[in-house]
């Protein structure tokens, strides 16, 4: 009954083929949800929502009376993608994050990637995240990204493409873990007979890479660094320390003393062996990066630069997360992999050179305008939806500052169907991924995958009116 009146709209559609038949994967799941009744799917919803609200799974969302905690909106009909479609992905994101490592080692010491011309090195000395305390550091195990979060999308042809990289502290991974509660409790049978790759062990690996970077130290000290409750993602921070029963701590809680990072503790100061750090760089060392900052702990960086405590992710890894320097992640995986990139980054034109700057201004209207620095769908222009004064004032803002533009061509993204008050409605979707490079790399099946609930929208955030559904990976 729910997928009687249910269109595809044109759009690649991630549960049913062009001609309305399931894919094969989704087969199950589209014989059951047709076996309920309107009342019987919005009365799963509910129940899911409420399983939300019990577990007060929460984000933040700035400029509203100074962060107005919201829950995270949760749809449950899942995205399903197969076992040979995961391979591709699971390989195209080994290979671009173990180049991205390589890159940043090489942009901190040798910098051979800009000698050999292949990246010019204004856009390196250009970019806001590049951090000169870094210059000449290799940190521990030689990894700088340990944990990854890359932005993937569908166009309308079936093509996966990379969205965008996020190397400094991707969030989200919290969402995907409670998601999968609350799916096991909507629709059991279902997911039961699918038999949907795992995400539950999550928190261990991730404990497991957290503490591979404490080297030969037996049982390190690892915690999780917050900037505090006031952060859209501190309910995330508290859920990933207390799964991994590490402690949570924010700046106040840790001093460098005797050479060494130290908590204190009701027992008197434990010394820190790895930091799992959800704080920026501008913030977490007031001796290097902003002064002002109430949020880091004087003195990190140089018992850092010693070796006495690990990173994650390490200091400088922005410079990866820069969208002029994604713009050339294929050219980093030729010139230290001699690889062909396997995942695409969608086409880039960069708009501090010339004649790609020229060729966006002239097709504005079609583009997809991206600062290269804003995070959470902040600054984007999407130039079909957007007003003839939007564009001009766009084209003004990359005249005067080139370097922070880059422009992409609009993409039909792909949808799932989105339960819409009492109606199942096609709405776009990304995926993120979530990537782990400790001992090996490893690539949690699945992600979190984020919805436009605003019809016709391309802006997944939740701070944007995004939000979020559970992922299943088939198994062969």
């Amino acid at each position: 009954m729910p997928f009687t009146k249910y269109e595809i709209g044109g759009f690649y559609d991630e549960i049913f083929e062009n001609n309305q038949a399931p894919r094969d994967g989704a087969k199950l799941l589209a014989k059951r949800i047709g076996s309920l009744s309107k009342e019987e799917l919005m009365n799963r919803q509910k129940a899911a929502e409420l399983a939300m609200l019990n577990m007060g799974i929460t984000f933040n969302v700035y400029g509203e009376g100074g962060g107005t905690e919201k829950i995270f909106p949760f749809d449950i009909i899942p995205r399903i993608i197969s076992a040979d479609e995961w391979d591709y992905v699971e390989r195209g994101l080994k290979q671009r994050i173990y180049a991205l490592n390589l890159f940043i080692q090489d942009i901190y010491n040798e910098q051979k990637i800009i000698k050999d011309r292949v990246i010019p090195e204004y856009v390196i000395n250009s970019c806001k995240s590049l951090r000169k305390a870094c210059m000449g550091l290799t940190p521990p195990k030689g990894i700088w990204c340990h944990i990854i979060g890359t932005d993937l999308v569908r166009d309308s042809d079936g093509q996966i493409y990379v969205l965008e990289d996020n190397m400094r502290c991707p969030s989200g991974v919290s969402y995907v873990l409670q998601n999968r509660q609350v799916m096991k409790r909507v629709f059991p049978q279902v997911f039961g007979a699918s038999r949907v790759e795992p995400v539950e062990l999550y928190p261990i690996r991730l404990l497991e890479t957290l503490q591979h970077l404490a080297g030969e130290v037996y049982d390190p000290t690892v915690v999780v660094l917050t900037p505090g409750i006031y952060n859209s993602a501190y309910f995330e921070h508290s859920y990933l320390a207390q799964q991994m029963g590490v402690e949570l701590v924010e700046g106040s809680d840790l001093v460098v003393k005797d050479g060494f990072v130290q908590m204190r503790t009701t027992r008197g100061f434990q010394k820190v062996d790895v930091i799992y750090r959800r704080i920026d760089d501008d913030f977490i060392d007031p001796l290097v990066f902003r002064p002002e900052s109430m949020l880091g702990i004087p003195g990190l960086t140089e018992v850092y630069r010693k070796g006495r405590v690990a990173l994650a992710n390490a200091l400088g890894t922005g410079v990866a997360d820069d969208k002029v320097v994604y713009a050339y992640v294929p050219k980093m995986i030729k010139y230290y992999l001699d690889e062909d990139i396997i995942l695409p980054n969608v086409p880039t034109y960069v708009c501090w050179e010339d004649k790609e700057r020229e060729h966006s201004i002239a097709n504005l209207h079609n583009m997809v305008v991206k600062p290269a620095n804003e995070a959470g769908g902040y600054g984007i222009m999407v130039g079909p939806h957007a007003s003839k004064q939007e564009i001009e004032d766009y084209k003004d803002q990359i005249r005067a500052n080139p370097r922070n533009y880059i422009c992409q061509p609009t993409l039909s993204l792909s949808r799932v169907p989105t339960l819409i008050e009492d109606q199942l409605e096609g709405r776009h979707v990304d995926l993120r991924p979530y990537i782990l490079y400790g001992e090996d790399i490893y690539v949690l099946p699945g992600g979190l995958t984020r919805v436009a609930l605003k019809k016709g929208s391309l802006i997944v955030n939740s701070s944007q009116g995004g939000g979020s559904k559970d992922t299943w990976v088939l198994p062969d």
